[in-house]
């Protein structure tokens, strides 16, 4: 069997327990077995299998024990546990749940269910790591565009966590606040495509100058390419709109008020805060005071009027975030 098929860890007291769902699965998956929960627990550390079936009445630790011990340390925490067990009553599934457990299997075991259960969980598992491996992608190119023009990219941190501060005071669930933490750092990516002698120029730019960093968003754009990944095509659209204005004088599209995706016109403000409040080539650091009087000056031209009032209203939230990651 290749190693990277994945390997499941099963934890029983009984041997004859441990080879019914050897039996069972051992044509599909790589096993390790443990007979108490403290070989359970050093195994899951040096193995760390995709999976863990754990059984609960066990001498000297319980699979209550073991199962929360798994989640209490980072190396184990995200390893997925199914208890398999002769208890049936609804409390004992609803502790095992409670404590961190992802399924519950009740012996004696069905081998069509125990597989399709295996089966599942693990799916959720590949489903995952692909998600955060999209992630840190998305993540590292946000930061890559901002070595332009700040040298520690902390600029995408900062500014990422405005906008998910701004997304939540305007409705947005926090799953969906949290996908727009995770995109917003692409909102610059098309300025890798800018050249040096414009992303560094410590003056203004001519007006052929400007016209070629108002290119950046479309470069974006199709950097990213075509995704049917809602990350992907979220951070599409916050790389395209960042820069239009409520009043319809922005960039690329013009677009006006509502016409603009709410991801971009939060991004907007939460972008133009960070920039005016930190030092830049061609710039000194604004005050807070000075730039938030901009922001309000600029309801209704760049900002949409009710981001700008829940900027003011999570301000403190907002300042811890930039006192927080600041440039190096």
């Amino acid at each position: 069997m290749q190693d990277n098929t994945p390997l499941i860890l099963v934890v029983d007291d009984e041997p004859a327990n441990l080879r019914v769902l050897n039996q069972i699965l051992n044509q599909d998956y790589r096993i390790a077995f443990a007979k108490s929960g403290e070989e359970a627990l050093r195994l899951a550390c040096s193995q760390q299998p995709q999976l863990i079936l754990l059984d609960i009445m066990m001498p000297d630790m319980t699979g209550f024990d073991v199962c929360q011990q798994l989640k209490a340390n980072t190396l184990t925490q995200n390893i997925p546990v199914i208890f398999v067990t002769a208890l049936s009553e609804e409390a004992d599934e609803t502790k095992g749940f409670e404590i961190g457990a992802v399924d519950y299997i009740t012996k004696p075991v069905s081998p069509a269910i125990v597989r399709v259960r295996v089966a599942t969980h693990l799916s959720l598992v590949n489903a995952e790591e692909l998600r955060e491996t999209r992630l840190q992608i998305i993540q590292r190119l946000g930061r890559a565009s901002e070595f332009k023009d700040n040298e520690t990219g902390m600029h995408v941190m900062r500014m990422s966590h405005f906008a998910k501060i701004i997304a939540l005071a305007y409705g947005f669930s926090e799953q969906r606040a949290d996908l727009l933490l995770h995109t917003a750092p692409m909102h610059d990516l098309g300025k890798i495509g800018i050249p040096d002698h414009i992303m560094l120029k410590p003056g203004k730019l001519s007006e052929e100058e400007f016209a070629i960093m108002k290119k950046h968003p479309e470069i974006g754009v199709e950097i990213l390419g075509d995704d049917d990944s809602e990350l992907i095509a979220l951070a599409k659209t916050v790389a395209l709109t960042h820069h239009e204005k409520w009043d319809g004088s922005g960039y690329p599209k013009g677009l006006k008020g509502e016409d603009i995706p709410i991801e971009g016109r939060i991004v907007a403000l939460a972008d133009v805060f960070d920039a005016l409040t930190s030092k830049r080539p061609y710039k000194e650091a604004w005050s807070i005071e000075k730039t938030m009087a901009f922001l309000h000056e600029q309801k209704g031209k760049h900002f949409e009027p009710k981001l700008v009032d829940l900027f003011s209203q999570e301000l403190d939230k907002i300042l811890a975030i930039k006192d927080k990651y600041q440039d190096e």
